[in-house]
């Protein structure tokens, strides 16, 4: 419990002065929050899932390394962290083609933490979509959240279930 405590109050200080994209812009810290309650809605109350869940997005959207994770949180869940981490690098296409490529392979933990990003994503997607998009475009994101989501099949009936419920909604 206090390793993921520690990391809200990381991911919270580390998201500080960001937000989503979707109209209200609402603070960026409720989508890990949200990530790691989906989790626990799931019956995943491993610590380290939880901790990873809420860091997931520090390296790729802030100017947090897998480094200072590992310092901080330890081997295990900075290796979570890093496979639920886009390569920056790369063109947004690329890095979309990259998660689906890599799903299967995931290790376990990582499948979780990614299980439960794509039910908040599409949630949101669907309750509170980024401004400006498209329907169109949110047709494209339910749909390539679902080929990722196929790729994680048989990791846990739950939430692949809920990313089921979800992804009926598609517009």
């Amino acid at each position: 419990m206090e390793t993921v405590l520690r990391a809200a109050a990381f991911a919270a200080e580390k998201h500080r002065n960001q937000r989503r994209k979707d109209v209200e812009a609402s603070p960026y810290i409720n989508h890990p929050i949200q990530l790691a309650y989906i989790l626990v809605q799931a019956d995943v109350e491993d610590p380290i899932v939880l901790a990873a869940a809420l860091l997931h997005d520090t390296v790729e959207d802030t100017q947090t390394t897998f480094d200072e994770i590992e310092i901080v949180f330890g081997h295990e869940i900075a290796r979570i962290v890093a496979e639920c981490s886009d390569e920056k690098t790369h063109s947004k296409l690329e890095r979309k083609q990259a998660q689906i490529d890599k799903a299967s392979r995931l290790s376990h933990r990582a499948k979780l933490v990614k299980l439960a990003d794509k039910i908040a994503n599409v949630s949101d997607i669907d309750g509170a979509p980024p401004a400006g998009w498209s329907v169109e475009r949110k047709r494209e994101y339910f749909d390539w959240s679902k080929m990722v989501v196929d790729r994680l099949r048989g990791t846990h009936a739950v939430l692949e279930a809920r990313f089921d419920a979800e992804f009926v909604k598609r517009p």
